[in-house]
């Protein structure tokens, strides 16, 4: 068993903060190893930091560790540690809830554990579901992107710990796009909610661990929680997914594979046009975008005209609605694909090639259908760009400088370098 190494002591506002690696080195070389989960280091560390303690856990089915077995199984059968209830977010405990679908509370047949729900009536713990525990743990698998609520939730659970005095624990998750590249719109404090919760650019490029900690540094929690990152053993900012030998746990029912969480940041902005759709629920979520009537050979011809790296599009007619018609898109990872460029071209497309079929997209939806594109992007400002001859670049390039300081400010909390 590995010696516990305290690496690292933050005081902030006369809370304390604790970042445990059990690695000696972040640089060790692990050519051909597998990395070391949060979960795994809290393990090879006989659960020095839970022992004695009762303990809630806000998981679901991404909480693994890096054989498979699950994090609440492994907590519950530890003669170290008292488990004594369940937390789970949005798609509920097994991951299987359809997006936005209220999830109620129920027993866990594995543990036998009341597994809370943070997505019903109440989507932050109330005192009573906290009631008698010592700490919070996270261990739940993030997708890298701002509008995915798994952060929000652990926000919204930071939150209660610290008004109640419970410590709180985040056992570090990789990235799966990678922890290098960082772009997208800021959000504007009035469009902040449940689908974008922290001032921070639609791919941030953090691990939640990291989120979790710039979220307290930079006083974005109503209270300072007592904050401990259990960190990774070998994950590097510039391993995805595929880089860490890990197997991939579907987070939800549209991210069924580690390349989805790329298509994600490509097309789910598109998804919330009222008139698009991005191929969720089929075996394809996110791979393709269409809308109804378009020309989609000359929305396919024209997107491939940007010439952007690391992206191909094809003509794809849905098979199931040959009125629906758009692109199916093809990306290459390994290429580094600007990702929210080609999700912003993908919505200029549409929208010129809509209005050519007699369609505008933006102007024939209601206010409360643009509601949530609004709340997803952070402001309204895209409806505006989209209505107007700026190109998608240019749109992009509007971001530069709040993603500048962004990653000036989030160098203060990277664990990993």
């Amino acid at each position: 068993m590995l010696s516990r190494d305290l690496t690292k002591f933050i005081t902030l506002g006369g809370i304390f903060f604790s970042l445990f690696s059990l690695a000696k080195s972040e640089n060790t070389d692990l050519t051909g190893q597998r990395i070391k989960l949060g979960v795994d280091c809290l393990v090879e560390d006989d659960f020095a930091i839970l022992n004695g303690k009762k303990i809630g856990l806000i998981t679901n089915q991404s909480g693994v560790n890096g054989g498979g077995i699950k994090t609440r199984i492994i907590l519950a059968n530890s003669n170290k540690v008292e488990l004594v209830a369940l937390y789970t977010p949005e798609h509920g405990l097994d991951g299987d809830e359809l997006a936005g679908k209220w999830v109620s509370s129920r027993i866990d047949s594995v543990t036998g554990l009341t597994a809370y729900s943070l997505y019903g009536k109440s989507r932050k713990p109330s005192a009573d579901m906290l009631k008698g525990l010592d700490a919070l743990v996270f261990d739940i698998q993030d997708v890298g992107a701002r509008c995915y609520t798994y952060i929000s939730t652990m926000g919204l659970c930071m939150d209660a710990a610290s008004e109640l005095g419970i410590e709180f624990i985040i056992l570090d998750r990789p990235n799966p796009v990678g922890g290098i590249g960082v772009s997208g719109p800021p959000i504007k404090k009035e469009w902040q909610s449940f689908v974008g919760q922290y001032p921070i650019p639609f791919r941030h490029g953090m691990t939640v661990g990291e989120l979790a900690l710039m979220a307290v540094g930079e006083g974005w929690l109503k209270d300072l929680p007592k904050l401990t990152i259990v960190k990774m053993k070998g994950w590097e900012r510039s391993m995805g997914w595929r880089h860490t030998k890990l197997r991939w746990i579907r987070t939800s029912p549209n991210i069924p594979r580690s390349e989805s969480c790329y298509y994600y940041l490509a097309s789910c902005l598109a998804q919330h046009v009222p008139g698009i759709y991005a191929g969720t629920g089929t075996s394809k979520p996110f791979q393709f975008v269409v809308a109804k009537n378009i020309d989609h050979q000359g929305l396919c011809s024209s997107l491939n005209a940007n010439k952007m790296g690391g992206v191909r599009f094809f003509p794809y007619i849905d098979k199931n609605d040959p009125k629906m018609r758009g692109v199916s898109l093809e990306l290459n990872v390994d290429q580094s694909p600007d990702l929210m460029l080609i999700s912003m071209a993908i919505l200029k497309a549409f929208h010129v090639e809509s209005k050519k079929a007699g369609v505008d997209l933006i102007a024939e939806s209601s206010k409360s259908g643009l509601n949530l594109l609004h709340k997803v992007y952070g402001s309204k400002s895209l409806a505006n760009d989209l209505n107007s001859r700026i190109s998608s670049q240019r749109i992009v390039s509007k971001w530069d400088s709040s993603n500048k300081t962004f990653k000036k400010t989030r160098s203060k909390y990277l664990l990993y370098d």
